[in-house]
């Protein structure tokens, strides 16, 4: 591993520092939204997301359910509880929202009907949001302003703000 891929490793799990109100609100927010999804998971709106778990998937459609509610509360409680850590918080939580993306395709192509989603145009609409959220994410936890940036020698050179 080079030096920078070390630096950016130590950055990532080393406390971060401060953030302004407005991201602390919407961090907190999106930890809160993540969590009550979370919880609809395992509860009223269990059969409404399976039917965003896609075919290809080789497990039963209710675990995938279940698991990925208990992975919404825990990142949903990471983002609310867990302050210090918010930028390496926020690139799990990013990476999360990727992962699950090909549900929310799978619906729009299948037309699976789930969450008010009962036409193909509310579907395709549901599809930008899931990029708006991944963004919304890096930046409320600083995580993009965080991230390693290709200098001018095409060396990845991690940025340091907080001077």
């Amino acid at each position: 591993m080079t030096d920078h891929g070390k630096t950016f490793l130590a950055r990532l799990v080393a406390p971060s520092g401060r953030t302004s109100t407005g991201r602390t609100i919407v961090r907190l927010v999106l930890g809160a939204m993540l969590a009550f999804a979370g919880v609809s998971h395992l509860t009223v709106a269990r059969e409404e997301f399976q039917a965003q778990v896609p075919k290809f998937v080789p497990l039963d459609a209710d675990l995938v359910v279940v698991a990925s509610g208990i992975v919404e509360i825990t990142l949903g409680a990471a983002l609310m509880l867990l302050a210090r850590r918010r930028v390496p918080v926020g690139w799990v939580v990013a990476l999360f929202f990727i992962a699950v993306f090909p549900g929310n395709i799978a619906q729009w192509l299948h037309a699976r009907d789930g969450f008010g989603l009962d036409t193909d145009s509310k579907r395709l609409v549901r599809l930008f949001f899931q990029p708006a959220l991944i963004a919304v994410t890096l930046w409320s936890t600083g995580a993009w302003k965080d991230r390693p940036r290709v200098s001018s020698t095409h060396s990845i050179t991690p940025q340091d703000d907080r001077k």
